[in-house]
């Protein structure tokens, strides 16, 4: 990496290069950022199943359980909604993915860089959804999963395999775009504007770049991951 690629706190920094035998792993500021994500949902997971666990009815319930609980029925609630009786099938994966997607938007109030901002994070997200898509609607409809691909005329076969190859690309170019253009514009502003002048300004920004587009991207992939899975699998 140049120097001129290190000073500007958007790009993804190399931090340490493993030599293992004759391969080299490289850990850049997206590993350290996936970890961080992964141990606050790991650790906080943990701690509210302990704690429910000690819970007696007659307890009231603390911000820690009322948190959980509050955040459990949201998601159940908005699972519902859109996928109706199949809901209770996919309810723990959208609802995994709405939480990891968000922490990994929100983290740049942190003051790390954003996980999403890297295609490389992204597109596997994307990949596991088409895969649950795809294999829960050669589940459900066997043979006519693929027939379909002729319909209404198999002139129309080419149209409708990039309509169906296109959906991982859509997922996570969509969340990738979305994220990294903010990281980017926060970054050139950290990089232009006097030190004195970015202790109040970024503040506001972080609120809209992070915060809200955070939380609507990732209620954005959360809505058409459902809406993929519903349509192989509707009645």
């Amino acid at each position: 990496m140049s120097g001129e690629e290190s000073k500007g706190s958007f790009m993804i920094k190399l931090l340490k290069e493993i030599h293992i035998g004759n391969a080299t792993v490289y850990i850049t500021t997206t590993h350290v950022c996936l970890l961080f994500v992964s141990l606050m949902l790991i650790i906080f997971a943990l701690v509210v199943n302990k704690k429910i666990k000690k819970i007696r009815p007659e307890d009231t319930p603390g911000t820690l359980q009322n948190l959980a609980e509050m955040t459990v029925e949201i998601l159940d609630n908005l699972t519902t909604s859109i996928m109706g009786k199949n809901a209770k099938r996919f309810v723990n994966y959208v609802s995994t993915l709405f939480i990891f997607v968000l922490l990994c938007n929100i983290s740049g109030i942190f003051g790390l860089r954003a996980p999403t901002a890297d295609y490389g994070v992204t597109l596997p997200l994307g990949l596991i959804t088409f895969c649950l898509i795809q294999f829960n609607g050669i589940k459900k409809n066997k043979a006519k999963h693929f027939t379909d691909l002729l319909k209404p005329t198999p002139i129309l076969f080419p149209i409708n395999l990039i309509g169906e190859v296109s959906v991982p690309l859509s997922l996570s170019i969509r969340l990738f775009g979305n994220v990294m253009s903010g990281t980017v514009l926060m970054g050139l502003l950290y990089g232009l504007l006097p030190r004195l002048v970015t202790i109040g300004l970024p503040s506001v920004l972080h609120i809209y770049f992070d915060i809200f587009s955070g939380c609507i991207q990732a209620f954005v992939i959360s809505m058409l991951t459902m809406v993929y899975i519903n349509d192989k699998i509707a009645d």
